[in-house]
């Protein structure tokens, strides 16, 4: 009897905090959910503005200097973007609400004059701050509070890129590599679920994924050449970090103040455009681009080009996110190099978006999931083993210099080493 009554005591203060969640994940959905789309449209807004001004990417030396001035008019000068919030999940480092209005006005200003950024990432330090601000005024205690902000990465990622189980998964996986956050999944998994519904009455995904045509059949040969092209995944991932990482650290030494790096960055930006031909598909996320090389061209420099536009744009201080311009970046050189190893175009595209993906952002997991929600399960074998090998042979590498490798990918041993 002593057992089942600590059993059924168990049981129902389980179901205390089940409900709980219900409650919070669906406030933080709903209200995370509006605001990404609040911030999905208006990114929309300003791109095919520039797409039928073309001359608005003169704003770029302008725009350079005018984020960093704003943030440093509100006291965030110092923000790092992404990492405050991992850091938030993983070590309760507190958010500012602030941040939520300045990553929206400062990407939107970032596509409006053309510079190659994405959403997702912003979305994520938009979702997080506005989670962990309710947390703060419900009064959750800090461990709550962590799961609130990994509750508000999957609303708003989830909300605007369209793929809830990917933004649930991702929000557990990303903050620790080698761990993730079952605790969360309930409520991460509601947030998320609440902000696509949300964006999907509001007019938003209805078309969700993208056309990589037939995927290719499961064979030795099939696994062979999915095998060395996720290892050149891993490789492409590494260079891409590499080159994220590198911008910022030349911007930071060779021109301090942020205003004039923001400027400087800008018009090294405006001068790319300038220069290269079809400069407009490297402009903004990439979604244009990826499209295109999937419906069945191939440009072998692609990858390059969108790593230097990406790496200029953010190094100088422009806001936005990294994960659509990794898949461009992937898909540019699946593209290229997957039908040279005997794979099919647009499946070996696909595969280079989901590797590199992977490779930079240390979540196989996610990146098996994501690969199912954008191109639907055909192949879903070739796209986990091409995940498996990028992940593996990617290193110590990622986007985020405070994601942190809890567990070796090499041995059967628990690590501490930051990604970077």
């Amino acid at each position: 009897m002593e057992r089942l009554r600590e059993t059924i005591k168990k049981t129902g203060a389980g179901c205390l905090v089940f409900v709980k969640w219900v409650l919070l994940a669906g406030v933080v959905g709903l209200a995370v959910g509006a605001a990404a789309v609040a911030f999905h449209e208006a990114v929309g807004t300003v791109t095919a503005l520039r797409t039928t001004h073309p001359r608005m990417v003169f704003l770029l030396p302008l725009v350079g200097a005018a984020i960093p001035f704003l943030y440093k008019i509100c006291g965030m000068e110092h923000d790092r973007g992404t990492n405050l919030v991992l850091t938030a999940v993983r070590d309760a480092e507190p958010m500012r609400f602030r941040t939520a209005p300045l990553i929206f006005l400062s990407t939107v200003a970032t596509h409006l004059a053309g510079g190659s950024a994405g959403r997702e990432g912003a979305a994520l330090q938009l979702g997080g701050s506005m989670a962990g601000w309710i947390g703060k005024k419900l009064k959750v205690d800090e461990k709550d509070e962590r799961v609130m902000v990994m509750c508000g990465m999957a609303a708003a990622f989830s909300a605007l890129f369209g793929t809830p189980i990917t933004a649930a998964v991702f929000a557990m996986e990303v903050v620790s590599v080698g761990v993730m956050y079952y605790a969360a999944f309930v409520p991460c998994l509601l947030a998320s679920l609440g902000g696509f519904l949300l964006a999907q009455d509001m007019g938003l995904h209805g078309l969700v994924g993208y056309d990589a045509g037939p995927a290719a059949v499961l064979t030795g040969l099939s696994m062979f050449q999915t095998l060395i092209l996720g290892a050149l995944c891993a490789v492409v991932s590494m260079i891409f970090c590499e080159a994220m990482h590198l911008g910022h650290r030349l911007g930071e030494k060779y021109i301090p103040r942020p205003v004039l790096r923001g400027a400087v960055g800008g018009a090294l930006v405006l001068a790319l455009v300038l220069l290269v031909p079809e400069s407009e598909l490297y402009c903004g996320a990439g979604d244009e681009l990826i499209r295109k090389l999937l419906d069945g061209r191939t440009i072998w420099y692609a990858f390059l080009l969108k790593i230097l536009f990406t790496s200029l744009t953010l190094g100088s201080g422009f806001r936005g996110g990294e994960i659509v311009p990794a898949l461009c970046v992937g898909c540019a050189f699946g593209t290229w190099m997957g039908p040279v190893l005997g794979l099919p175009h647009g499946f070996a595209g696909a595969l280079g978006m989901i590797g590199v993906f992977c490779g930079a952002t240390n979540c196989p997991v996610t990146s098996i999931v994501l690969s199912y929600e954008l191109f639907g399960g055909e192949g879903v074998v070739l796209y986990s083993l091409c995940c498996a090998v990028s992940y593996m042979l990617s290193g110590y590498s990622g986007l985020y210099s405070e994601q942190k490798i809890v567990y070796s990918k090499l041995r059967a041993e628990w690590i501490d080493k930051k990604a970077g």
